[in-house]
């Protein structure tokens, strides 16, 4: 029953992460992987958690009005095709694999935002034919490693439609959140039919993910883009701090 409870806990800092920022993942995969499910099966099982936290957390973005459509959509179904792939490829990760990758997305990501190269570009909202097509290519992408690991996928996200697009944090982790629960439906179908979800733990565990994902998409909102930016370097450095203390 302890392990139930936590795993809600760790379900809503992971919600929360993966709403405001990413990298929610990167909490809850090494926790299921700590309690002894197999890198595949804590892989698949954190899915559960990531499509229930993202329905409740396009809810939240949707009843403050934060709605970028059909912009939303057609990022959606590029990412969807991708994941196919991803989530097929993922059926069979090594802990080794898992573990390299997860370390390379990381450390970029920590890069991307202490460089923070948003700043030195006056980039207005773009949504042309030309922005949206580079946008549709880079999140079949996108897709692609979505289904494959999930984890560290919102800063591939936010460093897509910051850097091609322009929008604001706000609208991009609307758009993110969206993406994210279209391809998971794919990736958990995937991962389902081969057997490979410990429903067990996945309950719970999305029970916190989708309370944190609803309560921080709400907040979001009224804080803007000056608090997310914080709260993205803050837990991406804390991420990579662990990372480097986990490979020594």
């Amino acid at each position: 029953m302890l392990v139930l409870i936590g795993l809600f806990f760790i379900g809503f800092i992971a919600g929360s992460l993966n709403t405001l920022a990413g990298g929610g993942s990167l909490l809850s995969l090494p926790i299921l992987i700590f309690l002894g499910l197999p890198a595949p099966v804590a892989n698949a099982t954190n899915r559960i958690a990531i499509f229930l936290q993202n329905i409740f957390s396009v809810s939240g973005f949707y009843s403050k009005g934060v709605v970028v459509y059909p912009f939303n959509v057609w990022m959606g179904i590029s990412a969807f095709l991708g994941c196919i792939i991803g989530a097929s490829m993922a059926v069979d990760i090594s802990e080794e694999l898992f573990n390299t990758i997860l370390g390379i997305v990381i450390v970029s990501a920590v890069i991307y935002m202490a460089i923070n190269p948003m700043k030195y570009i006056n980039k207005k909202e773009d949504t042309s034919k030309k922005a949206t097509i580079t946008s549709v290519i880079i999140f079949f992408f996108i897709g692609i490693y979505g289904g494959f690991i999930q984890a560290g996928v919102g800063y591939l996200v936010i460093m897509a439609l910051t850097l091609v697009n322009g929008f604001s944090l706000v609208k991009t982790n609307s758009i993110k959140v969206f993406v994210a629960l279209t391809y998971t439906l794919m990736a958990l179908g995937i991962f389902i039919y081969h057997g490979l979800v410990n429903w067990e733990y996945g309950i719970p565990l999305a029970l916190g993910n989708a309370t944190g994902g609803w309560l921080s998409s709400r907040w979001s909102v009224n804080k803007g883009d000056k608090w997310i930016r914080y709260f993205v370097m803050i837990t991406a450095t804390a991420f990579a701090i662990k990372l480097f203390f986990y490979s020594s």
